[in-house]
């Protein structure tokens, strides 16, 4: 089950005989390739005691809301944050009606308020409590909004009676998780994304280049790919695994990169130039060693391509979306990039720490926050990880570029 790899699972643990298959689920996800981390109800605790998910997950369990030691308190939004995918198994029918009912009186039923990744949840309960009306319209009200069902199952319980009402198997439950990821809206489109900086030799051991982790990039990457896209990621120098099912092309220079994206554009409907290009490279490149011979040291740099607006101005471009890193004036400085490069769209993030986060985001960082600008509209993705964040601007993509399709078929 190598789609689950790299992802951090929250696996949220209720009140019910079925909590100790929820042992089992944790070990099974760490198997493959997930890492897990665990909260629970009170009445959880009196079924399966938190050690044993501790052992199993390699992590403290999680079950006060009011934690003075998590994070100051708000242990809640740094699980809710944290997570890729939330998994209520099992979801007992007192915390199905507190969902439907939006209660966040404890630490599992706040963090499913507060986190904007998918959320599932695995009923499991009496025969005769899931076939009661107000179970089944709670039930209907979660699908409604959105959240994901996996089951029940039908069969022999723990009561004695048999019917509809059992926790899905182990394996049944890792493949419906599994199968969240992948949600099939980019199908048969072909998605080309730059990602990392790039090094411009001075001589045979200094460079000059841009301050970037790749991490936004190769998050686009498998966000794409789970959305069905056929994707190539184009990397600078990283060090980061290339996500499953990617095509993947190194390049050191914004001359290669050029080069490389321009060789894959016939085959390409999105563009996503998220790579942090060096503006300039050295107009001389130094066979030797630059020796410290002097107390200053001049350098004559001349301009890379700008790869970015080449694609944009290219003959039969495909959806273009640019990024902008800003320190000051970002809607400003954004907008006027997306007409002056003729973008369809443009991501635009403020680097460094700001507003008393207390992660530092942009370069460097496993998080993030974009303000997103295209002709006539804007949206706000609010700081997030870089996976969650990428799967939000891939949606947001995937919306416009559907929408940019419709008008070249139906123009006004």
């Amino acid at each position: 089950m190598k789609r689950l790899q790299g992802k951090n699972i929250l696996l949220g643990v209720t009140g019910g005989i079925a909590a100790y298959k929820s042992a089992e689920l944790t070990h099974r996800l760490r198997d493959a390739g997930a890492e897990v981390r665990v909260a629970m109800t009170r009445a959880a605790t009196e079924f399966v005691t938190p050690l044993t998910f501790q052992a199993l997950s390699g992590h403290p369990v999680h079950t006060q809301l009011l934690d003075e030691n998590a994070e100051a308190g708000m242990g809640h939004i740094e699980l809710a944050r944290w997570a890729d995918a939330v998994l209520i198994a099992p979801a007992s029918a007192d915390f199905i009606a507190k969902l439907a009912h939006g209660r966040a009186d404890d630490l599992l039923s706040t963090l499913c308020l507060a986190t904007r990744t998918p959320l599932a949840f695995a009923p499991a309960m009496n025969q005769a409590m899931w076939h009661d009306p107000a179970t089944q319209a709670n039930c209907g009200t979660l699908c409604q909004r959105g959240l994901l069902q996996f089951g029940p199952a039908s069969g022999e319980q723990a009561c004695g009676e048999t019917g509809e009402g059992r926790m899905l198997e182990v394996p049944e439950l890792i493949t419906r998780l599994a199968d969240c990821f992948e949600q099939g809206e980019l199908q048969a489109v072909k998605v080309m994304i730059t990602a990392g900086p790039t090094s411009e030799p001075i001589d045979p051991v200094r460079f000059i280049g841009n301050r970037s982790s790749g991490r936004m990039g190769f998050a686009l990457a498998e966000a794409a790919r789970e959305a069905g896209a056929a994707v190539t990621l184009i990397s600078g120098p990283c060090h980061l695994a290339t996500p499953e099912r990617v095509q993947r092309i190194d390049v050191e220079t914004a001359e290669q990169m050029h080069r490389a994206v321009f060789e894959q554009l016939p085959q390409c409907d999105i563009f996503i130039a998220a790579a942090a290009v060096a503006d300039y490279r050295p107009l001389d490149l130094h066979a030797q060693k630059l020796k410290k011979d002097h107390a200053n040291l001049s350098l004559a740099l001349t301009r890379n391509p700008d790869i970015l607006s080449d694609v944009a101005h290219a003959p039969n471009s495909p959806f273009v979306v640019g990024f902008a890193a800003e320190t000051v004036n970002l809607e400003i400085n954004a907008r006027e990039k997306l007409v002056r490069k003729n973008l369809d769209m443009i991501a635009a993030n403020l680097v460094g720490l700001h507003k008393n986060e207390k992660q530092d985001i942009g370069f460097n960082s496993e998080y993030n926050a974009l303000q997103v600008f295209w002709a006539g509209g804007a949206a706000s993705l609010e700081l997030d990880r870089k996976s969650a964040l990428a799967r939000r601007l891939i949606q947001l993509i995937t919306t416009h570029y559907q929408q940019h399709k419709n008008d070249e078929k139906n123009p006004a």
